[in-house]
């Protein structure tokens, strides 16, 4: 008999719908055939169904089973596959009945004893079944029934092992449609800048980070907050929207890293990946491309510490997803573009020894020394960072303080009101925030009197500043007017960003 069974596969962080057929032909010795580009852990799916249908209590008669995984020309990877493939042998074999599997999606690894364990993507697959008329019912994991609930349109079942799932299908006993858990999780998770001593200026830089979407970086000797300043960087950024939290979670479901039996992402993610990491880790890759550092940490913060310490061609891809906020990875048959849209918040020492130019101990790097450390950042990555900020080492007194600092709720505060400013502004296009600003419209939104063009104009020759230094500068002007409330952007307004830009030509000048 012939069986028709749906299932579904992610491609990138988007879901693609899986039609396996099962034939189960009279045969005097039983075997086993799956085509349809499978990958090794698909292929040894027929190992695990054939265990847990064992070790639920079903006797399947000697036949060649054949399945095929349909459109042929899309690569199958995972587990994910074993239910569908289990529940058409079961119809194949007459053991459950059309109008058992019709109009379901099923989705699920099989363990051994046929426990239905969980699986990467059921996020995407929820969402790519959201507008089909044809599916009334999707079945995952349990532990994954949060995650696809949080798509409404779509009655998710849970299925916490096969027996369960077979007394549902059969309406025996019914499993209730899963719900996306309500509750928020809190914005920060104890890291407030309330915490932190002394350091205005570095606050302040990272408040017009946060407010226009900006890349900052900080240049410090060791112990001076640099981590810890970062670490805070989310606290104050906005709350995630309801279309912001979905692409995020299905990021993070694709890449495994959700947590078990969560719903929709409320937190915005921190990444903060060793600098020993690969290229692939960073942007992603692999021979079926996964989301990497720069995807998982989409809407939200990319801290690299220790910049300098990064491979040199590593730190060179970030280029493109830096400009255009996507990833794309490109493959024989087929491409993937992974949405990378985050906040790089940097540090770096200005030495190998961290102490150049600090004035509590003396710096024992040779001149040479420092240009190599420093020569690993190269010219056209420093460009897309939009501020760059001193964070000194502190004084005695500003470590015994202990008067708290300004909570990261009311810094939020005042992010919220210039980011309302800027979707306002950019309601008819596009744009998210001021670090997103095209050409066209920083004509139209960044006018500048003549004074102030002056002033910036002299900055640029003074610092040798590129044609997309110039526009970083102009885009931190326009988010620090909107923090202020001021419609124009005025010199104080240059002239503020201007000195964000100054820090890396002196130290790197120097080096």
């Amino acid at each position: 008999m012939l069986s028709k069974v749906w299932s579904a596969a992610t491609l990138g962080i988007d879901a693609v719908r899986i039609t396996i057929e099962v034939d189960a032909a009279q045969a005097s010795q039983p075997g086993f055939t799956l085509v349809g580009l499978p990958d090794a852990a698909v292929r040894e799916a027929y190992s695990r169904v054939r265990s847990a249908l064992h070790n639920c209590g079903f006797w399947l008669p000697p036949r060649h089973i054949t399945v095929n995984l349909s459109p042929a020309d899309v690569k199958k990877e995972g587990s994910g596959f074993d239910l569908p493939i289990a529940l058409g042998i079961l119809h194949a074999s007459e053991l459950l009945h059309d109008q058992e599997i019709a109009g379901r999606v099923f989705v699920g690894e099989l363990s051994l004893d046929g426990s239905v364990a969980p699986v990467r993507g059921t996020l995407s697959i929820s969402a790519a079944l959201a507008r089909d008329e044809s599916v009334r019912e999707l079945i995952v994991p349990a532990a994954n029934a949060n995650e696809a609930a949080a798509v409404r349109s779509v009655s998710v079942i849970g299925a916490p092992h096969l027996p369960a799932l077979l007394r549902h299908l059969r309406a025996e006993t019914l499993i209730a449609p899963a719900k996306s858990p309500n509750g928020s999780e809190p914005i920060i998770d104890g890291a407030d800048f309330c915490d932190v001593r002394g350091q205005a200026q570095a606050k302040r830089a990272l408040e017009v980070a946060a407010a226009g979407g900006h890349n900052i970086l900080m240049i410090g000797p060791p112990g001076s907050g640099k981590t810890m300043l970062a670490k805070r960087l989310a606290s104050i950024l906005p709350c995630l929207s309801l279309e912001e939290s979905i692409v995020t979670t299905k990021i993070h479901s694709v890449a495994g890293t959700l947590p078990t039996g969560s719903g929709l992402l409320k937190r915005r993610p921190f990444r903060a990946p060793h600098h020993t990491i690969s290229t692939a880790g960073l942007v992603g890759g692999g021979k079926f491309p996964r989301p990497g550092e720069v995807s998982l940490a989409h809407h939200g913060v990319l801290f690299l510490d220790e910049l300098a310490e990064f491979r040199r061609d590593t730190l060179e891809v970030l280029r493109q997803p830096m400009e255009e906020g996507l990833v794309n990875i490109g493959r024989a048959a087929w491409t993937v573009t992974f949405p990378s849209r985050f906040t790089l918040a940097a540090a770096l020492n200005p030495c190998p020894c961290g102490f150049f130019n600090d004035g509590r101990r003396e710096c024992i790097c040779a001149p040479g020394q420092i240009g190599r450390y420093l020569a690993k950042i190269s010219g056209p990555l420093l460009d897309r960072i939009d501020l760059q900020v001193e964070v000194p080492a502190l004084n005695p007194e500003e470590i015994a303080s202990t008067t708290a600092g300004e909570a990261s709720a009311l810094i939020r505060e005042r992010v919220e009101t210039a980011r309302q400013i800027q979707r306002e502004r950019f309601r008819r296009s596009h744009c998210e925030c001021n670090a997103e600003m095209n050409t066209r419209q920083m004509r139209r939104f960044c006018e500048l009197a003549p004074s102030s063009r002056r002033l910036l104009e002299h900055a640029v020759a003074r610092l040798g500043l590129s044609a997309r230094g110039y526009d970083r500068v102009l885009k931190v002007a326009r988010t620090i007017a909107d923090l202020g409330g001021s419609e124009s952007v005025n010199s104080g307004h240059i002239a503020e960003a201007v000195h964000y830009r100054a820090l890396d030509r002196a130290y790197f000048r120097n080096g």
